[in-house]
């Protein structure tokens, strides 16, 4: 399965329309948003997918009621067996909750944002990875990720250059 990992878009819909885009053409077959989305009105551009689209909430999404409504978020956290990979998504505002998933060792994956960093770093059996923002706004480098479940292979993209930024194997 090859998983499409985004994060905090925050409403910058020509990102986001960037970020679907690479997603459709590299044929994804799930796509996963780590939260902060911000308003009901990115369906929009959320509806080009040709995956279905799973995610969780930000601190910044402050219309829940209409993201569950549009977009079908529904939770702060979202459990995924892929492959036989153990994946939890989560928002990631509280490092000590984001550090106890990594220390507890149950996923093979932990998935977070909110830092607006891209990052991909292994704990134990655990890898935590950040797509980085797809905005752009906090660190000027709008990025994704990709999980390749059969490869056992992520890896971060640059949206504006198309450059890896990360790679690592499982």
């Amino acid at each position: 399965m090859l998983i499409g990992i985004m994060s905090d878009t925050h409403d910058n819909l020509p990102a986001i329309s960037k970020a679907i885009e690479v997603f459709n053409n590299a044929g994804v077959d799930l796509v996963l948003h780590a939260g902060d989305y911000i308003a009901p009105f990115v369906k929009k551009e959320f509806s080009k997918l040709n995956a279905p689209l799973k995610g969780v909430f930000g601190n910044n999404d402050g219309e829940r009621e209409g993201l569950k409504n549009t977009i079908g978020v529904k939770d702060e956290l979202l459990e995924i067996d892929a492959d036989g990979l153990r994946i939890i998504v989560l928002h990631g505002t509280d490092e000590k909750i984001v550090e106890a998933f990594v220390k507890s060792q149950l996923y093979d994956v932990v998935i977070r944002g909110h830092t607006h960093k891209y990052e991909i770093r292994e704990t134990g059996r655990s890898i935590v990875l950040n797509p980085g923002e797809v905005c752009g706004y906090v660190s000027g480098v709008k990025s994704v990720a990709f999980l390749d479940t059969r490869k056992r292979e992520i890896k971060i993209i640059d949206l504006d250059s198309g450059e890896p930024l990360g790679f690592m194997s499982l």
